[in-house]
């Protein structure tokens, strides 16, 4: 057995293979796009490395698209079969992998529990942690990460090569949960002990976004280029916080050319970067700017995936995209799919049933929530959608101006509300009530 610098005890009896695979984790906890060909290397050195296999099927998980399941199984079934080779591997090995089977298996609720109950005594082993992280993430469970972070935290070794990323998570869960003046103090110290971690970073620069400060921002985003230009796609999510920020300003012109240079460089599908211009694009829209032919490739990649449904979170920004350049053919296909996930097994499927079905027919034009009992309903169950206060703005915007497109006043002083708990007022919920009254008075 041995344990690598991230406190993960292994089988392996590479030290070449450990090597590589350190260097995958950092990878992971920053972000870079070296991480596949780590978790590569670390495989050709020893292909019975348990971790590798399993953090291979996270990661196709994690992606969320549906032809990586098939990757995710793979993955699994190499990791179950090192195992026995290895002569059960590890302790840790072992619940690695019982949690990728859960995952697999639909389940990253179950998943989150079998790394929480394995490493209860190790709270702050990293891997299984950012794994946990990642996974609360997607399914929006702000209070279960500020949790598990709080454990790691408490149980930190300070010298440890993985503390500022784990401060940096724990200042992310800080945020989320409306711990402002905490969340900055922790990302700071996170940015501190580990210069790399963009994560400590992208939790700031969403404080000063919740406040409304905006010249922090992007003061804070501008002046750690260095670190978060070197990331994965997750710079392109760095750029889309900054984009933001200037939206806030009004400076429009500079919103298009980092949509242009930094936000949408790539025309990929990948979920997270769709996300990202999916919202800014919508947000644009609100406020009348013209934003040329951008919603075009958008709608591309949304017509080819309007039958994925295996994220609701992208599924819904898909559907935006469609709605946005009036397919609404396709728009209804994707609406039906996420109806029928509705009434399948697993996470995603309580997702689409609880809040999927009434916000796809939202944005589709079917309707808002009829009733007062009805909204707050959408609105409490809003964050089982998943990703960031930040990201699910969008679909409050969304459902402040559905609301208001049938005079219902007193519906968008509601979500006014309950979105200030969360976030300064800001130029768009004012234009979008400006928008309500215009047509009231008409």
């Amino acid at each position: 057995m041995n344990c690598d610098a991230y406190d993960l005890i292994t089988s392996s009896d590479s030290a070449e293979a450990r090597r590589a695979f350190e260097q995958a984790v950092y990878g992971l906890a920053t972000h870079r796009p070296s991480t596949g060909a780590s978790l590569q290397a670390t495989l050709a050195a020893d292909p019975d490395h348990v971790a590798a296999h399993a953090l291979t099927g996270f990661a196709n998980l994690i992606l969320a698209r549906s032809e990586l399941a098939a990757g995710a199984e793979v993955a699994l079934a190499e990791a179950r079969a090192a195992l026995t080779r290895k002569n059960g591997g590890t302790a840790d090995e072992q619940v690695l992998v019982k949690a990728l089977a859960a995952a697999s298996g639909g389940s990253f609720s179950g998943a989150i529990d079998t790394l929480d109950c394995g490493f209860a005594d190790r709270p702050a082993t990293f891997l299984p942690f950012k794994l946990s992280h990642a996974l609360r993430f997607m399914l929006g469970d702000a209070a279960g990460m500020l949790t598990a972070s709080s454990r790691a935290v408490d149980g930190l070794d300070s010298a440890s090569l993985s503390a500022g990323f784990v401060f940096g998570c724990y200042a992310f869960s800080l945020e989320e949960t409306g711990r402002y003046e905490e969340a900055m103090k922790a990302g700071q110290k996170a940015v501190v002990l580990q210069p790399d971690d963009s994560w400590g970073l992208h939790a700031v620069s969403h404080v000063f976004e919740m406040r409304g400060q905006t010249r922090e921002g992007v003061d804070w985003l501008e002046n750690s280029r260095s670190a978060w230009s070197r990331c994965n796609n997750f710079s392109f999510h760095m750029a889309w916080h900054l984009a933001l920020l200037h939206l806030e300003r009004g400076d429009h012109e500079r919103v298009l050319q980092l949509y242009d240079d930094e936000v949408r460089p790539q025309q990929t599908d990948d979920f997270r970067d769709m996300a990202n211009a999916v919202s800014l694009l919508w947000r644009l829209n609100q406020m009348s700017v013209h934003v040329g032919s951008r919603w075009h490739d958008l709608a591309g990649i949304a017509r080819a995936r309007r039958r994925d449904t295996t994220l609701i979170f992208a599924a819904l920004h898909n559907l935006a995209a469609l709605v946005a350049i009036g397919d609404r053919v396709g728009a209804a296909e994707l609406v039906i799919e996420i109806e029928e996930k509705a009434m399948g097994i697993g996470d995603q499927a309580r997702v689409a049933a609880e809040i999927g079905v009434p916000m796809a027919r939202m944005l589709a034009g079917l309707g808002a929530p009829a009733d007062r009992q009805m909204l707050d309903r959408v609105i409490v169950n809003l964050p089982k959608i998943g990703g960031s206060n930040a990201q699910r703005d969008f679909f409050v915007l969304a459902l402040a101006k559905a609301v208001g497109s049938r005079g219902d006043n007193a519906g968008i002083s509601r979500i006014r509300h309950m979105r200030r708990h969360l976030k300064a007022e800001d130029r768009l919920i004012r234009s979008i009530e400006q928008s309500a009254g215009m047509k009231l008075s008409a």
